[in-house]
């Protein structure tokens, strides 16, 4: 808590209920800020400029009231929540803090667009708000802090600041709303705060875009509990584009994941968009040949892939009953490493399964070895291959996605592109970057192979290449050399 307060140039403002204390930051060298400190045990957000002072606080109240939303397994509790769970009726949450607040606070600044990022705190979610703001976009982040932290809020400014003090320029604006994207009636009150009415009285959201990152995502996890994922990535999403759907929000970029490929694999060595299809199509073959292909895909091994096909199949159905939707979805294979600047990297609340996460645990101490699961794959080392996608360049793919809906260069209203390499990687070739990089040795023991494993999984990224202006940038041996930067001068404190 006392850490805000040791920023300077501090001065307080009087009259905001449910809070301890609250300052606008009036320094010259930072993007103009608003810091809300809440009751002992909430934490702080920072959220944007006193011109948008008023959506800023309506977004830190909805922190305060629906920060419910139980943390994944082995994580931190959260504080008790002052309200109740999200699935409590409108009708019985206490609004008087907004009829407070809103009252007395500016409007919203119709001119001052936002990019709105679910699920803005996690590892993608963080380097893409990130690479936004980088891009000049004002982004609105929304997070439960299920399997993030609010410090992260803090790291992406830091390094949006350290950005804009190289290249030059002003810092887009930031928000943060610690809320559930589930939490239908909180998300209805936020996107009301960012609705304006034209000179004609239409209303209009300032939100011209959304990623949605909020989802479940350990695939082994979601095979010992497969209705928590079936609940917060298909019931979810459902709600959630109906809402967005009631303001006018069409512009929405859904990640995906190569997990809908199944064990298409097995018989074909790269993956393209047209081995899992949501309309019969046709496309020409390397050797020419024109080929047809029906709807579906086969052989997905666990449940996290399914959310991830069905979610897709919702929103192509969505897209051809209304072509007003521009939706994209980006199936990305294996994102590792973290930004160039050390501020940011995969840091989740609960026990990551994850290759590369693990090996960060191996490093740290934090696990005494790493368990490589099958070395009996029909590969040249034995074990299992990926295509392996620095997170910058993923987070890159969402920006030219976004860009490419926004300039209308999208071909159809749904759209799906892989954002991958091209190359492969076995997880004995990562261990042994890591270990290069490192200059330490990484103790490790074979397993046996996990259910839901597949051998081989590579992208075929030429569809983002030509649509999008997209390609990888980075290899493998960049993302370790900046996860190890991160490592050594960053979070670790030194090794």
């Amino acid at each position: 808590m006392k850490s805000c307060w040791r920023r300077a140039g501090l001065v307080p403002i009087a009259g905001l209920p449910n809070a301890e204390r609250g300052c606008i930051d009036d320094g010259t060298d930072a993007p103009p800020t608003v810091t809300l400190c809440f009751p002992p045990g909430l934490g702080l957000c920072r959220c944007p400029s006193p011109i948008l002072l008023r959506n800023s606080f309506l977004s830190l109240s909805l922190a305060v009231m629906t920060l419910s939303c139980p943390p994944s397994e082995g994580s931190s509790p959260l504080p008790t929540p002052l309200f109740s769970a999200p699935s409590t009726p409108e009708t019985e949450r206490d609004y008087d803090c907004f009829d407070l607040a809103l009252a007395a606070l500016p409007p919203v600044n119709a001119a001052a667009q936002y990019i709105l990022v679910t699920g803005g705190l996690g590892y993608i979610g963080s380097h893409t708000a990130l690479e936004l703001l980088k891009t000049g976009y004002n982004v609105l982040l929304v997070d439960n802090l299920s399997n993030s932290y609010r410090e992260v809020f803090e790291r992406i400014l830091q390094a949006a600041k350290q950005h804009y003090e190289r290249e030059g320029g002003p810092c887009p604006q930031a928000e943060l709303a610690c809320m559930d994207y589930r939490d239908t009636p909180a998300m209805r009150a936020l996107l009301a705060a960012h609705t304006t009415q034209d000179p004609d009285s239409t209303p209009r959201s300032n939100i011209t875009g959304v990623i949605h990152f909020a989802a479940y995502k350990e695939v082994h996890d979601s095979l010992r509990n497969p209705l928590k994922y079936y609940q917060n990535n298909i019931s979810g999403l459902v709600d959630f584009v109906a809402l967005l759907d009631q303001h006018h929000i069409k512009t929405f970029i859904f990640s995906s994941s190569a997990n809908v490929y199944g064990t298409q694999s097995a018989t074909h060595p790269t993956l393209r968009e047209e081995h899992c299809v949501h309309r019969p199509e046709t496309y020409c073959a390397p050797d020419g040949q024109l080929m047809a292909v029906e709807q579906g895909c086969t052989g997905i091994t666990n449940p996290y892939g399914r959310t991830k096909f069905f979610g897709e199949a919702i929103l192509s159905d969505l897209a051809a009953s209304d072509p007003s939707w521009t939706i994209l979805g980006l199936r990305y294979f294996n994102p590792v490493g973290c930004d160039a600047s050390g501020l940011l990297a995969e840091d989740p609340r609960g026990t990551p399964s994850n290759l590369v996460p693990v090996v960060v645990k191996v490093l740290t101490g934090e696990l005494l070895e790493l368990s490589i699961y099958g070395d009996d794959w029909t590969t040249p080392d034995g074990t299992a291959i990926r295509d392996f996608i620095h997170v910058s360049d993923v987070a890159r793919g969402h920006i030219a996605a976004l860009t490419a809906a926004q300039e209308g260069r999208v071909v159809e209203s749904f759209r799906t592109f892989n954002l991958g390499t091209g190359c492969g990687h076995s997880v004995a070739e990562v261990v042994a970057a890591m270990e290069t990089v490192s200059q330490r040795a990484i103790p490790r023991r074979t397993a046996g192979r996990r259910p839901g494993d597949v051998e081989s999984c590579v992208a075929i990224a030429d569809r983002a290449a030509v649509e999008l202006g997209w390609k990888a940038e980075r290899s493998l041996q960049d993302a370790c050399h900046d996860l190890w930067r991160h490592l050594r001068d960053g979070k670790a404190g030194g090794l």
